[in-house]
């Protein structure tokens, strides 16, 4: 829970200081520039709200590792959902009212998260959870967003190195694999979920974990 709170208010924070310019400018997602991506992180704020209010019976089906799957395809930001992000974003003529509408649902899902039970079942996307799991998937959510957020944005504040350490442990987890200790926590992220791509150094001491690169969390 703790992760979480870091990690969201470390991305919420990117995002307020952001300049108007900077929203112009193109993201680490595919496809799309900083509003955009902006804008999906309110829809995402937007879900943790949904899902903490969502409660379920049944049994967990998932926990914090199993809540994410790995595909070997890279988004092109040509699939639909995508294409109604970008619309969404371009619908808020002015920048600030972007960076408001996150901070007001951001701020609300931030008090929701701490109030939560962990161990509430909730649901979503046909699964079931503990609000804990469900909270401690999302670090993996911010972390990645954060660093998609200030790609191309130098001297922006990079996320905290606990949420990068983590991060990290999760993605080794769920690919069932290990980066090499050479790599920076950072570094290890985006070249393991194909936000850019080894040098041949990297490739060398990635040894066989490169052919399998990359993994793609959805």
């Amino acid at each position: 829970m703790d992760h979480f709170a870091r990690s969201w208010t470390a991305l919420r924070t990117a995002v307020a200081e952001l300049q108007d310019e900077d929203l112009a400018q193109p993201s680490g997602c595919t496809g799309w520039l900083v509003r955009d991506l902006v804008c999906h992180l309110i829809i995402d704020a937007q879900d943790v709200l949904i899902t903490l209010v969502t409660p379920a019976e049944a049994e967990p089906t998932r926990d914090a590792l199993t809540y994410w799957e790995v595909a070997t395809t890279p988004p092109t930001g040509d699939d639909p959902l995508g294409a109604l992000i970008v619309r969404l974003a371009a619908a808020y003529e002015e920048p600030w009212l972007l960076k408001f509408h996150l901070d007001d649902v951001g701020s609300a899902a931030g008090r929701a998260a701490e109030l939560a039970d962990p161990g509430l079942r909730v649901g979503t996307k046909d699964e079931v959870l503990t609000a804990g799991n469900y909270l401690s998937a999302y670090v993996l959510e911010w972390t990645l967003h954060h660093l998609d957020l200030i790609a191309h944005l130098p001297g922006a504040a990079a996320p905290p190195a606990e949420s990068l350490a983590r991060s990290r442990e999760m993605l080794e987890k769920i690919a069932g694999t290990s980066f090499p200790t050479s790599l920076s926590d950072q570094d290890a992220l985006l070249i393991g979920t194909g936000r850019r791509a080894p040098t041949d150094a990297e490739r060398a001491e990635l040894g066989e974990v490169a052919i399998r690169l990359p993994f793609v969390l959805r």
